[in-house]
């Protein structure tokens, strides 16, 4: 079987940032002009007052202090309290395909190659734009690529999915090169009058190239060692907007139709199943946990990774062996392992090995195994 070596990274960070001061602040100037306006109804018993948010609560709760979106004014107006973002004419590049661009020149660069010798596309993301024409082919087009691309979901694990998807394709030979980019706006799902999950996430857009290691130009790039895939069915993260929702009239602006989570069950199902996995995985590598030079997990929440990464390695890490950038981009789904790999990686000397792992909706989680060639 052929070598796959991941040879380029990439990252878009949208130029507009959010604190938690900013977005609680936002967010309870609407709770207070909510209860004031829905005082009787309050009074009567017929409706809940909501609470106030705090900054404090946010980063105890999540590790969360700031993220990056695509539109600022439009969230934190409490008037409005979603991005806006212009509908583009089909002329126009969408913007999904803009940021996975931006993305995809820094990954190039890294790898010493051109766009014109990338073989296929994969665009893996939580939520893409429209239904068709893929974005990934867009992002083709507009790189100049010949030869095939393709859109895929699975939320939070995409770009873990997404990286086995592209080295089997390395593997079996119908691409050499492929390039995973992963365009994520987060806030375009996010409700923020929703005071346990308004400062979950962030906007941002990742980018993977992998290789055939014999072609490779950049020799010092990452091996993939192995990848692992796990799915099973549940409701506690959830996401409802869709085509068919037209066709519901009465429902079609539930709650529902954004994301909606029952965080608590949501940690303690997922984590000991993600533990597990990363631990069965070195295991069936004939790897133990303590060989593992760092860990890239998903970011999504500070203390879930935490209780991963203690089970792991039967301790809490420190930040260099477990690096988080919670604290600056919130959970950005697929893309947060990949940023975490694409900023704390330089360092790895020839041979170290490390873990990317995401997980989240499905659910579903992702383990890569990777090396330092040279």
């Amino acid at each position: 079987m052929k070598q796959v070596v991941v040879t380029g990274t990439g990252l878009f960070t949208p130029e507009h940032a959010i604190s938690n001061d900013e977005l609680v602040a936002s967010f309870n100037i609407y709770v207070e002009k909510f209860n004031a306006e829905n005082a009787a109804a309050i009074e009567s018993g017929e409706l809940e007052a909501l609470a106030p948010g705090s900054s404090e609560f946010i980063e105890k709760a999540s590790g969360i202090k700031s993220r990056y979106v695509m539109n600022k004014t439009g969230v934190l107006d409490p008037d409005i309290m979603v991005p806006q973002l212009d509908e583009r004419p089909n002329e126009e590049p969408s913007i999904q395909a803009e940021m996975a661009i931006k993305a995809t020149h820094q990954a190039l660069e890294e790898a010493g190659i051109e766009a014109s010798d990338i073989d296929a596309v994969i665009v893996a993301c939580a939520n893409l734009q429209r239904a068709y024409p893929a974005i990934s082919i867009e992002v083709q087009t507009l790189l100049g690529i010949e030869g095939f691309a393709f859109d895929m979901n699975v939320a939070c694990s995409s770009a873990t999915f997404g990286i086995q998807m592209a080295r089997d394709m390395v593997r079996s030979g119908s691409a050499k090169r492929v390039l995973m980019v992963n365009p994520e706006i987060c806030s375009g799902h996010l409700n923020f009058r929703e005071r346990d999950s308004h400062f979950i996430f962030g906007d941002v857009c990742t980018a993977v190239i992998l290789e055939d290691s014999d072609i490779a130009n950049n020799k010092s790039g990452f091996e993939v060692v192995d990848t692992r895939l796990y799915s099973e069915f549940s409701n506690n993260i959830r996401n409802n907007f869709g085509f068919l929702n037209r066709t519901a009239e009465h429902a079609r602006d539930n709650k529902d139709k954004l994301f909606i989570q029952n965080g608590r069950k949501v940690f303690r199902e997922v984590a000991p199943l993600v533990a597990k996995m990363i631990t069965e995985h070195l295991a069936d590598n004939n790897m133990q946990a303590d060989g593992l030079r760092r860990m890239w997990l998903h970011q999504a929440n500070r203390n879930m990774n935490e209780f991963i990464a203690k089970k792991v390695l039967g301790y809490v890490p420190e930040f260099d062996q477990q690096p988080t950038v919670l604290n600056e981009y919130a959970n950005t789904s697929s893309a947060g392992s990949i940023i975490a790999f694409h900023k704390y990686k330089q360092d790895f000397k020839a041979g170290e090995t490390g873990v990317i792992c995401s997980f989240g909706a499905g659910y579903s989680a992702g383990s890569v195994i990777v090396r330092r060639a040279g």
